[in-house]
């Protein structure tokens, strides 16, 4: 095996390892409220806002809303300018935010000491050691996002999936299906401030 091949086949194994590992701890120390019942409509009153894309196929299972502070709306609008940056959908903006609302609830995540994960940093519990770029870099939310929806983007069909297929497959966690709760208020948060 030729050594770019050997690097490339270790470098994702060490991705799914990691994926799985550090999306617990953050799951556990989550504050949210689980929503149960009928899911909230998008706020389809405002101007340019498709429901039918920003949530396709409709939400899965309970949901889960937080109450966003000041800093946690702030990261919420900067994913939303690098997703527009990038030139990428809304629906990317919906994946991107739902993905940060289990990660780190939408926080900036430096080093946790005891309590971290591993090397995981940022709105999207990433890993230097995984080659998601420096600490630095991905404690950036414009760099952290681009990253995020550059795998996104290599994710065959991501348009078309339901949202917690999307986010597993370029986050790979132990807990594949908790990125569902957060896609009403992800849909709710892009159509608020996609065009402020």
């Amino acid at each position: 095996m030729n050594t770019i091949m050997r690097k490339s086949v270790l470098g994702i194994a060490g991705l799914a390892f990691t994926g799985g590992v550090f999306a617990g701890p953050v799951a556990a120390h989550a504050d949210a409220t689980p929503v149960a019942g009928k899911p909230v409509a998008v706020q389809a009153d405002k101007p340019g806002v498709d429901k039918g894309k920003l949530i396709p196929h409709g939400v899965q299972g309970a949901q889960s809303k937080i109450t966003l502070n000041g800093e946690q709306t702030g990261n919420a609008k900067a994913i939303i300018a690098a997703t527009k940056k990038a030139g990428l959908p809304k629906r990317a903006a919906v994946i991107s935010i739902a993905t940060s609302l289990q990660e780190s609830k939408l926080e900036n995540l430096g080093h946790l000491g005891d309590a971290n994960d591993h090397d995981s940093l940022g709105l999207f519990q990433q890993r230097p050691s995984s080659g998601w770029g420096t600490p630095k870099q991905i404690t950036d939310p414009e760099y952290a996002t681009l990253a995020f929806e550059k795998g996104l983007k290599q994710v065959d069909g991501w348009q078309d999936m339901p949202l917690t297929e999307a986010a597993q497959t370029v986050q790979v966690s132990a807990y594949p299906d908790a990125y569902a709760q957060w896609e009403q208020q992800a849909a709710d948060i892009v159509a608020a401030n996609w065009n402020s």
